[in-house]
């Protein structure tokens, strides 16, 4: 019988297992070029992560339409989609997991920790660049932005709802969770479903330490397990 506080060990995916901004930014850049907007800096591109490839394209996109008088549906439509298609076929060229990140994993596994994904990222993106990254196989469940569908308004049950983070805990037969990430969306997911929360204050922020209101924090991986056993 494992020893570990939690039966289940869950991950937002960019800026907390992977650092991913500068695949994401390229991608974001090929969409804006096409569009005719300016690119924007690739370590910018930190700024835009969090919400999922849509939520950073209008982020991207708003920034410049203004001033050009908006960009109607049909034209952001077709970059969203270029912007997809290009990530599709280069989303592990840049990307890597950030330190300490394999061994942490390993020793949750050992320890007798579920280790489980949930992204805003789309599923079969998430699964693309953990199989290229040689990582897939030490998670139970990966849980993407469009793996739940979509609710009745329209919008993929995606963070910040709690579904994706109780679907996981579901899919890796029950018992008790906590979910580690670096945005609002992870913190919010989180507080919905009622686990547990350590922020990842290494990645992609978009709140202050302070403002987390996280059971924990921690400024690097391997500061992980110490930070779940403090708790």
């Amino acid at each position: 019988m494992s020893d570990f506080p939690f039966d289940i060990v869950c991950f937002d995916l960019d800026g907390t297992l992977l650092e991913t901004h500068r695949d994401l930014g390229t991608a974001v850049n090929h969409a804006l070029t096409l569009g005719g907007f300016a690119t924007v800096p690739i370590d910018n591109a930190k700024d835009l992560i969090g919400g999922g490839a849509k939520a950073m394209l209008s982020q991207a996109v708003d920034a410049q339409s203004e001033a050009e008088g908006g960009l109607d549906r049909d034209e952001f439509k077709r970059l969203y989609k270029a912007m997809l298609a290009y990530y599709g076929d280069h989303y592990a060229v840049h990307t890597r997991p950030y330190p300490g990140v394999i061994e942490t994993l390993d020793r949750l596994a050992t320890r007798g920790a579920r280790l489980a994904v949930v992204t805003n990222k789309f599923e079969d993106f998430a699964r693309g660049v953990l199989t290229e990254l040689d990582l897939i196989d030490r998670f139970e469940c990966v849980i993407g932005g469009d793996s739940l569908g979509k609710g009745e308004d329209g919008q993929y049950r995606a963070k910040p709802l709690p579904d994706p983070i109780l679907a996981a805990r579901d899919r890796c037969g029950g018992g008790s969770l906590i979910y580690i990430g670096d945005s609002s969306y992870d913190r919010d997911a989180a507080r919905a479903a009622d686990v547990r929360f350590i922020a990842a204050c290494y990645g992609y922020c978009d709140l202050s330490e302070d403002d987390f209101e996280a059971d924990a924090l921690i400024h690097q991986m391997d500061e992980l397990i110490p930070a779940i056993e403090a708790l």
